[in-house]
């Protein structure tokens, strides 16, 4: 299923300078309740945010901000702060580290900038080996590898934790560690899998662009049809691989009911506080 901006407009939420930026409420869940509106919150990062999102986010208000990003994502791209949040770090290494297997000679080139620039980092990638595995074990990664469980249930700890406000979580672009922990929490909420796979896949909507530019930059330095596919899969989502990686949670352990349970240890405690909170 695809989703489109105009069909969850109203999931987009009223910002100008946070990309990707979501309101989970309104999903409705498989016993008939409906996920509160501004209380779950997805985007990418908030280092350019302006002075008027920072102020809506405050009305919401946001009590906690968790951030996915590893240290060196972060370098020139710190989070603006968002006044009475609590800011939690949980890093999550999304693509078994790729940036770090690039020759010492495309480093020098990304790192002329100051910044740390994701898109200079994937055009160059797409020609690496080891980032073409990590292109296409990015979801089996996330899903599956222990530290990535680890930081997973950490973060359901967060908001089950969270009593009052909303929760807002990112990573750099809001779409694969986010896409991954926002499928988490509509299915501890009792989301089908139709709807999972629907909110996952609606970041391609948002950087259909951003896919193009970069496929067409790889392309005039000799990529085909792998080495575009990195760029697909770094820059926007591979929804066909986010679905088998659900498929094989549903091999390996009857369900993602299950998965949830026994690997990030949400029990149905901690699903009826889920529920109680987050739903109406």
């Amino acid at each position: 299923m695809t989703i489109s901006l105009s069909a969850y407009a109203q999931q987009f939420l009223p910002v100008t300078s946070i990309v990707n930026a979501r309101d989970l409420g309104g999903y409705t869940v498989q016993d008939g309740r409906v996920v509160r509106d501004s209380v779950l919150i997805r985007a990418a990062h908030l280092a350019e945010a302006s002075e008027d999102d920072i102020a809506y986010l405050e009305s919401l208000p946001v009590a906690k901000i968790v951030d996915f990003r590893k240290i060196e994502e972060k370098r020139g791209k710190e989070d603006l702060k968002v006044p009475g949040a609590d800011n939690i770090v949980l890093p999550i290494d999304a693509s078994g580290n790729a940036s770090a297997q690039a020759s010492e000679e495309e480093m020098k080139k990304v790192k002329r900038g100051k910044k740390f620039d994701i898109k200079k980092i994937i055009v160059f990638m797409a020609f690496n080996d080891r980032a073409k595995a990590v292109a296409r074990e990015m979801y089996p990664t996330l899903f599956f590898d222990p530290d990535c469980q680890r930081q997973f249930a950490n973060f359901f700890r967060h908001v089950i934790t969270t009593e009052n406000g909303a929760v807002l979580y990112h990573c750099t672009q809001g779409k694969d560690r986010t896409g991954v922990a926002s499928a988490l929490l509509l299915a501890a909420l009792g989301a089908d899998r139709e709807t999972i796979v629907a909110d996952f896949d609606a970041t391609n909507r948002v950087y259909e662009a951003d896919v193009r530019k970069y496929s067409r930059r790889v392309e005039r330095l000799g990529g085909k049809e792998e080495e575009i596919g990195v760029v697909k899969a770094f820059l926007g989502c591979n929804t066909d691989n986010f679905v088998k990686a659900l498929d094989r949670i549903d091999a390996e352990y009857g369900s993602i009911d299950s998965y949830l349970e026994n690997v990030l240890g949400v029990t149905s405690e901690d699903r009826e506080i889920l529920k109680a909170r987050y739903l109406r």
